[in-house]
């Protein structure tokens, strides 16, 4: 990094600083902060009692913020500054992460911005932030106005990547078998379809019976083809208790991450 990046870096972080836009760290400090106001209080507890856990047991924390309005700033910029000045992550790890969310309203776009630290740019590079948890697991329910699905949707596919149990790499590919897979299934619709309509023909009217197997077909083709990474398996149904987060430790962030807007 140049002087000249370095001084820019400097001085747009006491002009913020300065100017009070960014959010100050809650006391106490939490994972989810809901300026917003998107979530319910079931919604908030759920995920704060997962990020909290699973903050105790990998050491990384994922900082989820709402905010109503973006200021003016790049949400880029607000997602890095904020996960800075809060020093997400631990000091010798770099392990913090920061989701940045802005409901879309009738006068702006909605946007969304992932920042990783330094140390999980390597285990989650931008192009897989960018394509697979934005693209394809947040905006999509975010779109139907379902923040807190779109949120854990993301933030599943980022646990399970950052504990280990599937890579960056393996996750695209996953993803991309699931979405072939279907093909199969679009093409037993179609033979059935022209089954059944042939059968049709030689009869006046089915019986409810006989339409049956049609929709129990059709049922069973959209289930087959449903994405398992929506069912927010990591977190829990009811409101639960806090195990109490202990503070962020002083992370870095370097510019990693990709964020979309709808």
């Amino acid at each position: 990094m140049n002087k000249i990046t370095t001084l820019f870096i400097v001085l747009f972080t006491f002009v913020l600083s300065v100017s009070g836009q960014i959010p100050e760290r809650p006391n106490p400090p939490r994972l989810v902060n809901d300026f917003a106001g998107v979530l319910s209080k079931n919604e908030y507890n759920n995920l704060e009692n997962s990020l909290e856990q699973f903050a105790r047991q990998t050491s990384t924390q994922i900082l989820v913020v709402t905010v109503p309005d973006l200021q003016g700033y790049d949400p880029a910029d607000y997602a890095f500054q904020l996960g800075i000045k809060w020093g997400v992550g631990q000091k010798d790890k770099d392990n913090g992460l920061v989701i940045l969310l802005k409901p879309k309203t009738s006068e702006s776009r909605g946007q969304v911005f992932v920042a990783t630290g330094y140390g999980l740019e390597a285990v989650l590079p931008d192009a897989i932030v960018n394509r697979d948890i934005v693209d394809n697991e947040m905006i999509p329910r975010f779109e139907r106005n379902d923040y807190y699905a779109g949120l854990a949707a993301g933030i599943n596919v980022i646990m399970d990547i950052t504990r280990g149990e599937y890579t960056a790499e393996q996750y695209r590919e996953k993803s991309e078998a699931g979405g072939a897979a279907g093909i199969p299934f679009v093409l037993f619709f179609f033979i059935l379809m022209f089954w059944i309509f042939g059968r049709s023909r030689r009869r006046r009217f089915y019986s409810p019976g006989r339409s049956l197997p049609f929709w129990i077909a059709l049922g069973m083709m959209s289930g087959g083809s449903h994405r398992s990474t929506g069912s927010f398996g990591n977190f829990s149904s009811g409101g639960g208790s806090f195990g109490g987060f202990g503070g962020f430790g002083g992370g870095s962030f370097g510019g990693g991450g990709a964020g979309g807007s709808w």
